[in-house]
């Protein structure tokens, strides 16, 4: 198995402890699922939080809007499409084969993560013309909004997520109001054989543009293990990958791979530049588009399962730590270890929240976020970073500084434990939280779980 770990670049240099907002960032830094060898160095995005430790709980709970006002304005989950996912062909006279026909389906993804104060961008292929589109997970993690320009014709659409298979890294959007849409042709990748001529497709670096990067198969049934920079996924290992020496950089994510008869054989997903003394070597990776279209008509039937996440998550709407220890007086120490390191939580942009001392009451974004300065005094819980302004959290009456120690009938210990509750509830479920507050007040309340980003 190889071993990948994930790299990128900041979009205008380095940002790292800087105490200014960051600049407008043309063209939006691309989400990326690109590795090199563990052992090179590792570049963190620009908006990242410290080691991207702190999250608003995306795990599968996460936030619930595109918007600065999560409650007022959650995303309704997507209905499930009226159609099927149109099934793997190996060829024939049906679709054109020519390139120029994979290219009309193929869509420019662009993402805003609110509540991470980031923007990211991939790919996306159309696979029927009543919008429903194919694309990596990571290029949608987090996302408070999502749209998708068809790259042919520079039309714009909303994108509601339909469901997601994390492990898989696999995806399915649906295009609000759709029309004039092209599928993309669809080839059969049990037959790709290694040598086989192959392009690259996808809207690399984020420049709002495809470009084709030209190779041949040089593996197959490969297992990787990568990371998304500046995701809450550190990583996940992916196999029956297709590798390809095509140059697969950032922003190519959920883009296709197309063999020489013009039909798309795999979803370019993972890719590396190693660079040695004397040479370079380049490495791409692809998902057999037969396993991407599997798990595509289970998310389209509306079958979820351990690893399908059908329509949205739940939401709470706080930023806590990660990890698997129990003790509230760690996680802060760690979360504030982490983020000195990185020029402190403060040191990526302008904070929304209202509040004195460094410590917001609520916050519409991770900016200005601070490890709060006084926390419940207990032995075992969630400890709560901040919470999000108008989330349930906040009507709930949490705060900064307040441990979570149960929910839903179930003992909390360490963040893990909260996500592992969270991942067996939906959106509308109202659920009894018990907590503690900093100055060291037991209380209960209900979390009425509203709608979030994908995780």
């Amino acid at each position: 198995m190889q071993d990948y770990s994930g790299y990128g670049q900041p979009p205008t240099g380095d940002y790292f402890g800087s105490t200014s907002p960051l600049p407008p960032m043309p063209p939006r830094p691309p989400r990326r699922r690109i590795g090199l060898l563990s052992y090179l160095a590792v570049a963190l995005a620009a908006g990242a939080l410290g080691a991207g430790t702190v999250v608003a709980l995306y795990h599968p709970a996460a936030n619930s809007s595109p918007s600065a006002q999560p409650s007022s304005s959650a995303v309704a989950p997507a209905p499930l499409p009226s159609t099927a996912v149109p099934a793997p062909s190996s060829g024939g006279s049906g679709v054109s084969g020519s390139m120029s026909s994979v290219e009309q389906g193929l869509v420019i993804i662009n993402t805003t993560l609110q509540y991470s104060s980031e923007q990211a961008a991939g790919t996306g292929m159309v696979i029927n013309a009543n919008g429903l589109v194919l694309t990596n997970n990571h290029v949608i993690e987090n996302a408070t909004k999502i749209t998708a320009t068809v790259a042919s014709t520079g039309k714009n659409f909303v994108a509601k997520v339909v469901g997601y298979d994390v492990t898989g890294d696999i995806a399915l959007l649906q295009l609000q109001n759709p029309s004039g849409l092209h599928a993309v042709p669809i080839g059969d990748a049990s037959k790709v054989k290694t040598g086989d001529s192959v392009t690259a497709l996808g809207n690399a670096e984020g420049r709002s543009a495809i470009l084709p990067a030209p190779g041949q198969v040089t593996g197959l049934n490969q297992t990787i293990t990568a990371s998304d920079q500046g995701g809450t996924v550190k990583s996940e290992t992916l196999h029956g990958m297709i590798q390809t020496n095509a140059d697969i950089v950032a922003g190519d994510s959920g883009g296709p791979l197309v063999n020489s008869a013009g039909r798309v054989i795999g979803m370019d997903t993972a890719g590396n530049s190693v660079s040695f003394t004397q040479q370079q070597t380049v490495a791409g990776f692809a998902i057999p588009i037969n396993t991407a279209l599997s798990v595509a008509h289970q998310i389209a039937e509306g079958h979820a399962s351990s690893a399908i996440v059908i329509g949205y998550p739940p939401f709470i709407g706080i930023y806590v730590g990660q990890g698997t220890d129990p003790n509230p007086q760690d996680q802060a120490s760690q979360e504030q270890q982490n983020n000195n390191g990185f020029g402190g939580f403060g040191g990526f942009g302008n904070g929304n929240g209202t509040g004195n001392g460094g410590t917001s009451s609520c916050y519409t974004s991770n900016a200005n976020l601070s490890v709060p300065s006084t926390i419940a005094s207990v032995n075992s819980g969630t400890l709560v970073i901040g919470t999000i302004c108008n989330s349930p959290a906040a009507a709930a009456g949490l705060t900064a500084g307040s441990v979570i120690t149960g929910l839903n009938g179930q003992t909390v210990g360490s963040p893990q434990s909260l996500t592992d509750i969270m991942a067996k509830l939906h959106p509308g479920d109202t659920v009894p939280v018990t907590w503690v507050t900093p100055s060291g007040q037991r209380k209960n309340g209900n979390l009425a779980l509203t709608a979030g980003p994908p995780l």
